[in-house]
């Protein structure tokens, strides 16, 4: 803070990892990312989708895809040992997030939960849905097709370009679905009442009303929760 005698790093935010490493001043691993920061210049090569369709497919699908209700972003996070996950979605618009259990991590697990959640909503009712390109996603084609639902992928390597579901997943494990928690030994009934919670809190973005009231207003006739 200003008249606190505050030190200059003299160094920007893209080297700020690297210079916190260097330095006495700070401990990385109490850092978010834990000072595993990837190294410049590196090349993902995880989770590469056959056939992708990418944001620049999505752009031109859904020109007014920044301010239209229905689009969501979807991810995975994963529990105790990696032996368990609860997939997540955020809707764009109202910033509501989703959560739902999962039986387990592949591929025929995560289209087997989407499949049985879409089921029990209106047809139509979100437009799109933009994962990352892990492998438990590689069903992606059935999903689309079964469910009429438009499906893009992010780039390999950039969470940023899936901003509100990597922040989304950050309040999760805040408020009570961590890693060191094995999700198969908690109940659909738990992780939604996570998910509420941080959906009953209002916003600044939202003009302070909450996702779920905004939810709400764009479904009205929709019993959500």
């Amino acid at each position: 803070m200003i008249g606190r005698g505050e030190k200059d790093l003299g160094c920007s935010t893209s080297t700020l990892y690297r210079r916190f490493k260097d330095s006495p001043l700070f401990e990385v691993t109490t850092l978010p990312m834990q000072g595993k920061r990837k190294p410049n210049g590196h090349k993902e090569t995880r989770g590469r989708q056959a056939d992708k369709r990418t944001l620049d497919d999505r752009k031109k699908a859904y020109p007014a895809y920044e301010s239209e209700f229905g689009h969501l972003e979807g991810d995975t996070i994963i529990g105790k040992n990696h032996k368990s996950a609860v997939v997540t979605f955020a809707e764009r618009v109202s910033k509501l997030i989703i959560a739902l259990e999962t039986p387990g991590r592949k591929a025929k697990d995560i289209e087997w939960t989407l499949n049985n959640w879409l089921n029990h909503l209106p047809k139509n009712l979100f437009k799109s849905i933009t994962f990352d390109c892990g492998k438990e996603f590689s069903n992606w084609k059935s999903l689309s097709n079964q469910q009429d639902i438009s499906i893009f992928f992010a780039d390999p390597g950039c969470p940023s370009q899936r901003g509100l579901n990597e922040h989304s997943n950050g309040l999760l494990r805040k408020d009570g679905l961590p890693k060191q928690m094995d999700f198969n030994e908690v109940s659909q009934e738990f992780i939604s009442s996570v998910a509420l919670h941080r959906n009953k809190i209002p916003r600044k973005s939202l003009n302070y009303k909450t996702p779920l009231e905004v939810f709400i207003e764009n479904v009205p006739e929709l019993d959500f929760f």
